[in-house]
Order: structure tokens, then sequence, then C-alpha cells
């Protein structure tokens, strides 16, 4: 039987899942935090897609976890690519500058990374919260009350 629980655990992981890949395949330039998020968002729609089989049953202490680490992995990579330290915008790793000359000044949070993504931060901020709701019960086999 597929819980509430599972159906809301895999709408969040093809929701941020989807998102990832989309937002990595539209960029214009992929670097490593692309990169990242590509394979990253590919294996959260995975996921997704067992917790609705009947694998899910076997890994079910596992999932929860899981999506802790995936959307820490998210934040990070959010906030590697907001301080512009990989896949796009001011870089001492590459030498290039950003839009607002490298100097950090004049220019908002969001442009001087160019790659920071506040819908991606929100959507692994609601995947870590989602794995903390699966590990609190330590399975989703059970009811489907939450």
């Amino acid at each position: 039987m597929v819980t509430d629980t599972r159906l809301y655990g895999t709408a969040i992981a093809f929701a941020s899942g989807g998102y990832s890949v989309w937002s990595a395949t539209t960029a214009s330039r992929m670097g490593t935090g692309g990169l990242l998020m590509l394979a990253l968002g590919i294996v959260v729609v995975l996921h997704g897609v067992v917790l609705v089989s009947g694998f899910a049953d076997r890994m079910s202490t596992l999932s929860g976890p899981l999506m802790i680490a995936y959307s820490v992995l998210m934040l990070l990579n959010q906030a590697f690519l907001g301080s512009g330290m990989m896949g796009g915008g001011s870089s001492a790793m590459d030498g290039s500058m950003g839009m607002d000359g490298g100097t950090g000044m004049g220019g908002s949070a969001m442009s001087a990374g160019m790659g920071w993504d506040a819908g991606m931060v929100t959507l692994a901020l609601l995947m870590l919260v989602s794995g903390l709701i699966m590990t609190r019960g330590g399975t989703m086999a059970g009811t489907s009350e939450m």
C-alpha cells in the first residue's frame, strides 16, 4: 500500500529533482555546480519513483535520511554557487569577474553569485522537512496518517 507519506515524498522528489534537472540543463554555462545539480536531480527523481514502487518497503528506513542528504547537498551547492566559488560568477578558481567587476559591491547577493537560485533553496528546504518527517516515524510503511 502506498501511504500518504510516500506520496508526499514522491511529490517533493519529483518537484525538487525535476526542477534541479531543468535548471541545470537550461543554464547558459554548465559548471561544476550545474553538473552536481543535474546528477543529484536525476537521483532524486529516481528516488521518487522508488517511493511508489514495491521496493520502497525494503528501503523504508533509508528514505528519510536519503532525502535529508539530498537536501543538504542541494543547499551546500546553492551556498557555493551564491558565493561564486562554483560554476559561475566571480571566482578565484577560474579568474572570472562578476557583473560588478568582482568587487562584491553594488550588486545583490543574487547577481554577485550568478547562480544562486531561491527556488532551488526553497525546494531543498521543503525536501529537508520531508526527510525529517519521514525519519520521525522510523518507517514509511505505517498508516497513512501524519
